[in-house]
């Protein structure tokens, strides 16, 4: 998928294009020779059909001038003390990569292709710097063609591939997002197989974290809050006008996502405990702008919850995806590969929601970590017939999540605390029996000290939790079974 390049480098080239190099001195400083010269002559500065017919004359020389070869260093390795020279270079190599294929495949191809071009790629704590800027552009494409050659070294391009991810969040944790947009569309340029997708993968704290942050502030969740307004619904798509994120930076982050989401299977989770993706991408599809954001959201969803149906599926429904993409129809979306993954999307969870009992829902929302005031909650008949499956699944697990979950402070989402404290209650007046399970975990320690939280319904329910508790503070502390 071509991408137009990104403003930033555009104006960035140009600019360096318009300068004048003292190739002569060079060559009398024996920086370069004079063999070099005459060929960067050749095709510098001339109508592009004739750079073509010259190069293609003479590919070996071309990628030997750039990359090495035969013992003689490539340009940017004799040229390493002249930056004039080098960003010239860099920016005639793009062009050439642009240009003319069949050097990009030679280039490709060479036994050390990345070679010349990794120590340029050297971090600054100035993230505009020119030379690594110029470099990710030009390693970025030689790297999407090298991919997919059969014959290429994997250590080599695993090697390249972790310094230009490393490279590229730096420039995606910038504020300014024309620099966001190079580190994304450069992602994208490589994103292209299964190897260059699980070095991404290994690197997500760097690579992926700076891109969720960006469709985070996207959708109007802050930073502080988490996914806590989007389970509230309280946010908004936030313009470029208002501070937010522009239509196009969101489109390439997606898309990145997107080709990420290929590797359902490895990332689903991971997306899923890190990012809470299943939430955050129902919310963005419903505000979604654009007919080719939605058509990215429906695709990659379709990925994830395909690939990982027993753990995304359930949080799907937690998100109200279903109700969603019912409503969504009414849009006269005309996409037609839109329009085939939300039939894809309704048929695959419509399956799914037909087997699914209350409990099933119940236990699904508890695994999540995350708490909402959903139908069992307040469901006398649900805790009558449920609460004594709910202490013995596999193992007391659910009442162990419970107690994870009340762990947390859950500064921005307090109602998570209040509805925690009335399973408690109600799981204590059903099966008195098993309260010590409860406490055995802490949850009884827990719920006294919730009495004195600050929220007024949180102080409600767990009252109404210790008082389950004392209604058998009279009684022996293990009741017979039932």
């Amino acid at each position: 998928m071509s991408l137009d390049p990104p403003t930033y480098i555009v104006m960035l080239q140009n600019n360096i294009r318009a300068r004048p190099i003292s190739w002569e001195g060079a060559v009398r400083a024996k920086t370069i020779t004079d063999a070099d010269l005459q060929k960067i002559k050749s095709i510098d500065k001339v109508r592009k059909d004739l750079r073509k017919k010259t190069i293609e004359s003479d590919v070996d020389s071309f990628v030997a001038l750039l990359l090495g070869g035969s013992g003689s260093p490539s340009i940017f390795e004799a040229a390493a003390k002249r930056q004039d020279i080098i960003q010239y270079m860099l920016v005639l190599t793009g062009d050439l990569i642009d240009d003319i294929p069949s050097l990009t495949s030679a280039l490709a191809q060479h036994p050390e292709p990345f070679k010349p071009f990794l120590p340029l790629l050297k971090a600054s704590p100035n993230v505009e710097e020119t030379i690594p800027l110029l470099t990710s552009s030009v390693l970025s494409r030689i790297l999407s063609h090298a991919l997919i050659q059969p014959s290429k070294s994997t250590s080599q391009t695993k090697e390249a591939l972790a310094q230009i991810y490393t490279y590229l969040s730096s420039l995606s944790k910038s504020s300014d997002a024309g620099l966001q947009d190079i580190a994304v569309q450069e992602y994208s340029a490589v994103l292209r197989t299964k190897e260059s997708r699980h070095v991404f993968w290994k690197q997500r704290e760097e690579t992926l974290d700076p891109l969720f942050r960006i469709l985070r502030a996207a959708s109007g969740v802050d930073k502080d809050t988490g996914s806590s307004q989007l389970w509230s619904g309280a946010s908004s798509i936030r313009s470029t006008n208002e501070g937010g994120v522009g239509l196009q930076l969101l489109y390439h982050v997606l898309l990145v996502v997107w080709q990420l989401s290929f590797e359902g299977e490895l990332v689903g989770d991971g997306l899923q405990d890190e990012h809470d993706i299943t939430i955050l991408y129902t919310h963005l599809l419903r505000l979604s702008p654009k007919e080719k954001t939605t058509r990215l959201l429906l695709s990659t969803l379709l990925n994830l919850l395909t690939a990982n149906r027993q753990t995304l599926l359930p949080a799907a429904v937690l998100a109200r995806l279903p109700s969603l993409l019912a409503t969504m129809k009414t849009r006269h979306l005309t996409d037609p590969d839109a329009i085939e993954d939300l039939g894809s999307l309704n048929e695959l969870l419509d399956d799914y929601t037909k087997t699914q009992t209350t409990f099933d829902e119940y236990a699904a929302e508890v695994r999540t970590g995350h708490l909402r005031w959903s139908p069992p909650h307040r469901n006398p008949t649900f805790w009558s017939e449920n609460a004594r499956k709910i202490l013995d699944e596999n193992k007391g697990e659910l009442p162990r999540q419970l107690a994870d979950i009340m762990s947390k402070p859950w500064d921005n989402d307090k109602q998570v605390l209040a509805i925690a404290c009335n399973d408690v209650a109600c799981l204590v007046k059903e099966v008195p029996e098993k309260r010590y399970q409860l406490e055995k975990l802490g949850l009884k320690g827990r719920v006294m000290e919730l009495m004195q939280e600050t929220d007024e319904s949180v102080r409600w329910e767990s009252l109404r939790a210790v008082g389950e508790w004392l209604r058998y503070s009279f009684e022996s502390k293990q009741l017979p079974t039932r």
